[in-house]
């Protein structure tokens, strides 16, 4: 499918060189995003960890920790290399970076406390996303509506109420984020009071390509 008949192209341009699982269903619902579009992502990552084996709790963790991983060395990268940023960009930029660095500390510390081992970061490629600002909080604000979305997807496979309530302190941080990048796109903090519904039907489809049965 051409970039041109793609609902979010700039999703398919990030590139994820990874071997977990976790960064398997990541690029995923980057893809079943960038096809049908960011509402997609919750309910591909939902359906992902339903047929996910042997996963539990620590492999939801580890994939929120693969998410975390993207936005951060996004933000990071982009404070690196994009030129033209403004003030009130180049400060929301630092802070989103800053609490994306912490969401990472905390999972690690989560997974670690939990008896799991965290993944490695995965190697990423934003593509064009730093050529000047405008790219950048696009990209940014699709970044965070993915995050809020996938986050919503894990919810529901949580067994723990103590790790549930930390993946939802971490979504509200996240949904934030994502309204906050909106203002400065001049867009509407959020486009209705309730999400779409969606076609099921075009979800899983989009799924199975990525997701073993």
């Amino acid at each position: 499918m051409s970039n041109s008949n793609l609902a979010v192209p700039e999703l398919a341009a990030i590139q994820i060189d990874g071997i977990t699982r976790q960064s398997f269903i990541l690029r995923g619902a980057l893809a079943a995003g960038a096809v049908y579009g960011v509402s997609t992502v919750g309910p591909f990552v939902k359906e992902a960890f339903a047929q996910d084996e042997g996963g539990g709790d620590i492999g939801i963790l580890n994939f929120a920790l693969t998410l975390e991983y993207l936005e951060a060395a996004y933000y990071k990268q982009g404070l690196d290399q994009v030129s033209d940023l403004d003030g009130d960009a180049n400060e929301l930029a630092t802070l989103i970076q800053k609490d994306e660095d912490e969401h990472v500390k905390g999972l690690m510390a989560g997974i670690t406390d939990a008896g799991g081992e965290p993944v490695a970061a995965p190697e990423v490629d934003f593509g064009d996303a730093f050529a000047d600002q405008a790219a950048f909080l696009k990209l940014a604000q699709t970044l965070e509506d993915t995050g809020v979305s996938a986050y919503n997807g894990a919810g529901p496979a949580i067994q723990s109420k103590e790790i549930l309530a930390t993946a939802g302190s971490i979504v509200q941080v996240e949904a934030r984020h994502a309204a906050a990048i909106r203002l400065q796109n001049d867009a509407a903090p959020t486009e209705s009071a309730f999400d779409k519904p969606l076609d099921m039907q075009q979800v899983l489809d989009a799924v199975k390509p990525f997701v073993k049965s």
